[in-house]
């Protein structure tokens, strides 16, 4: 039980203006918490000058709720105080017995945060804007209509994307805490979350650095004087090898095959020489080479912590808009840019009428923003306190849609002009999806522009400072939840356990890396992640607004802000949010993409296994409730509720001390 601040219970002495410890129990000097008090916080109002039972704003007092314990398990108490004008206030800091009692002194010990307020909006923005915004956004809109693509899109972001993302690094600032020791602090019982979150990154990156390597590929291949994808003269190449930029009159045939698509899937993947995903051939060294540098950067960015990455992303977040820049200016100069421009935004409204577009345009939002995957829930918990992380949500997810925006206009002046020369419709030449709009249709692109090589270069440099960051994030996401989990264990030992994970997602990419690499690749993008992180940002929003309450967690961010967020917010996060997360998690369930890759049609139990990759990180969440359920003691009832009420105090900075809330 926790004792008011006006207890007059008797203390044992400690010298005036020292903290002074008594039966393993740290105790505060209290003039600091009168002189803050007497301050008046305008976030944390003045105890009342009428001696009642002081409070801290939403129901936080001013005492730690920890209760310690001796060898015998016996409760005991010491608490030191001193004069004060008409209130005696004191605050404490107990430890408790065990691995629990050292985690949560850890806890109380000051938290690493950014040096700089911009060095985690640029982390933010370098996580959310990432290798999809470049590809998948253009072409989701030109596919569903075009410009009538942005209604639905603007849609679901102000009433889907936004308030998760808002909701998450509410959550992260305050608890402090990655994703999984935060539950401890929210619903216990809901603690699967976060080991499912931490599986679900581990299978990002053992796909999505492979993406980088074929990136890293490309750009040491630009360092020469031609190209190597502009010619069919190469070893590689097929008499199907077609040059319609040659200075001869070629002419393309149904079989025609542009030298770009051979270097891309001859050279670099080779899928030749494989028969699919039941034979996919040896491992390529040059890929393996390519992912073992970009693994080692990576290491050296993130090892010790967000005051090293968070320098890192002033040149991976700021260097891909620079370049976006100089390639729109490049494109709008294009012959039959025009062309591109109008097939990507001419508005096709019956399209509005059909349920896939709304589906489309909520997996878009959802996917871009990047909720779910503990990055912004550890991000966040680097923040001070009183960060306002409102105003940064609305920043970061505004730059991250008018980056995916702009890069339509990047890719289709392009595509236009790929058109022009091709003397093709558009929508012929926009037939590439996924990478391969990048490996093939846009570096094709590049290969016959004047100063082909710098730009070719500038670009692949893009791909990489783009997938950089975003490795970066999900990569903290599961050191900062494990970490935080285990603080006896990894706190002094981060250098190590980041060499462990990063050896763990290199060996988990050999598959990756294999002849057949690319089919793996489509296969973890599609099933993998998509519908495993929407059920566990579902269940994070029920779990946060309906048993943590909604009430409650609006409270937490007026400690934070000092406002208390609109009923837009709270609607949202009770009703709207959730449902947006089950219409999309539904639609997808029951009507599961059909995978092609080049001329692979994947068989029907691939699909079997992509669910079974997917359901393995999900699986976790009924798991942990079931054990949680049968360790704790008492009746059904009662071991229900024990195990959604929150288990350990959330510590609220007050100046240069420490309250719990109870």
């Amino acid at each position: 039980e926790t004792e008011p601040l006006t207890s007059k219970k008797e203390v044992s002495d400690c010298n005036k203006g020292e903290d002074c410890k008594e039966n393993g129990l740290l105790v505060r000097n209290p003039k600091s918490a009168l002189r803050l008090v007497e301050d008046g916080n305008k976030v944390h109002p003045s105890q009342g000058e009428k001696g009642e039972a002081a409070q801290i704003s939403n129901g936080y007092s001013g005492v730690q709720s920890s209760v310690p314990c001796n060898g015998m398990g016996e409760v005991e108490d010491a608490q030191c105080t001193a004069p004060a004008a008409t209130t005696t206030t004191t605050t404490t800091t107990s430890t408790t017995c065990g691995a629990e009692g050292q985690q949560q002194l850890m806890e109380l010990e000051d938290r690493e945060t950014w040096s700089k307020k911009i060095d985690f909006l640029l982390s933010v923005i370098g996580y959310a804007v990432d290798l999809g915004n470049v590809w998948r956004f253009p072409y989701i809109c030109y596919q569903n209509g075009g410009g009538a693509f942005l209604i639905p899109y603007t849609i679901m972001a102000i009433f889907g994307g936004i308030p998760l993302f808002y909701m998450e690094l509410a959550l992260g600032q305050y608890h402090r805490n990655g994703c999984i020791s935060i539950w401890r602090k929210i619903c216990p019982i809901f603690k699967g979350i976060g080991f499912a979150i931490c599986i679900i990154d581990l299978y990002v990156a053992s796909y999505y650095n492979t993406i980088m390597a074929w990136a890293f590929y490309y750009l040491v291949s630009s360092f020469t004087a031609e190209l190597p994808w502009t010619s069919c003269t190469n070893a590689w190449n097929t008499g199907n090898c077609t040059n319609y930029f040659s200075k001869d009159n070629v002419s393309w045939s149904l079989h025609s095959i542009s030298p770009a698509e051979e270097f891309y899937t001859r050279q670099v993947l080779q899928v030749h020489r494989s028969n699919g995903l039941d034979d996919l051939g040896g491992i390529s060294w040059q890929l393996t080479l390519c992912l073992l540098l970009i693994f080692t950067i990576v290491y050296f960015s993130i090892w010790k912590g967000v005051k090293t990455s968070g320098k890192v992303v002033w040149v991976t977040a700021t260097f891909p808009y620079i370049i976006l820049f100089i390639l729109l200016v490049r494109g709008a100069t294009l012959p039959g840019a025009w062309r591109g421009v109008l097939y990507y935004l001419k508005p096709d409204w019956q399209k509005l009428l059909a349920t896939e577009v709304w589906v489309d345009a909520a997996a878009q939002i959802f996917f871009s923003l990047g909720p779910g995957f503990g990055v912004l829930l550890a991000y966040a918990s680097y923040n001070k306190f009183h960060n306002n992380c409102y105003q940064d949500a609305l920043v970061t997810s505004t730059v991250n849609c008018v980056t995916s925006f702009v890069s339509g206009f990047v890719i289709f002046t392009v595509l236009g002009y790929m058109a022009e020369m091709r003397n093709e419709d558009v929508s012929e030449v926009a037939k590439d999806t996924g990478p391969s709009l990048l490996f093939i249709t846009y570096a094709e692109a590049i290969a016959n522009m004047p100063a082909s090589t710098f730009f070719a270069i500038i670009f692949f440099l893009m791909l990489l400072t783009l997938g950089l960051d975003s490795t970066f994030a999900g990569l903290e996401g599961v050191i900062t939840g494990v970490l935080d989990e285990f603080p006896h264990v990894w706190s002094k030992r981060r250098e190590l356990f980041v060499l462990g994970l990063i050896i763990v997602c290199f060996l988990g990419s050999l598959a990756t890396l294999t002849f057949g690499g690319a089919y793996v690749v489509k296969l973890f993008e599609e099933y993998a992640t998509g519908p495993a992180v929407l059920t566990v940002v579902f269940l994070e929003a029920v779990a946060v607004a309906w048993f943590y309450g909604i009430t409650q967690f609006c409270n937490d961010v007026k400690e934070m802000l000092g406002f208390t967020p609109g009923w837009y917010w709270r609607v949202c996060w009770v009703a709207i949010s959730p449902i947006f997360l089950l219409f999309v998690t539904c639609s997808f369930l029951s009507n599961p993409p059909e995978l092609r890759l080049f001329e692979y049609n994947y068989p029907y139990w691939t699909t079997v296994v992509g669910y079974c990759i997917g359901t393995s990180s999900v699986i976790c969440i009924p798991i942990y409730m079931v054990y949680r359920l049968i360790i704790t003691p008492g009746t059904l009832k009662e071991r229900i509720l024990k195990s959604i009420t929150p288990e350990t105090a959330t510590e609220i900075p007050f100046g240069d001390i420490r309250m719990n809330a109870v």
